[in-house]
């Protein structure tokens, strides 16, 4: 039996996070620069999620994240 997988915008948020706290993506890149990190048949899933949550493909992976605190400032 197949498993309906089903991704949160806040699971996409954390998924966003890690990666640009490991360097590999860029708080200046585009949202679907994520697109590389998720594997493509789920893409269309985590697709559909941004969309619903007002977030476009191109808008910037900042607008995604949100701002960032840190402890240590």
């Amino acid at each position: 039996m197949l498993q309906s997988l089903r991704y949160t915008i806040d699971a996409i948020r954390d998924e966003a996070r890690n990666l640009v706290h490991q360097g590999v993506v860029s708080r200046q890149q585009p949202i679907y620069t994520l697109c590389r990190f998720i594997p493509a048949r789920e893409w269309a899933l985590v697709e559909s999620e941004l969309e619903v949550n007002g977030f476009l493909l191109r808008d910037r992976v900042s607008d995604l994240v949100g701002r960032e605190d840190w402890d240590n400032d």
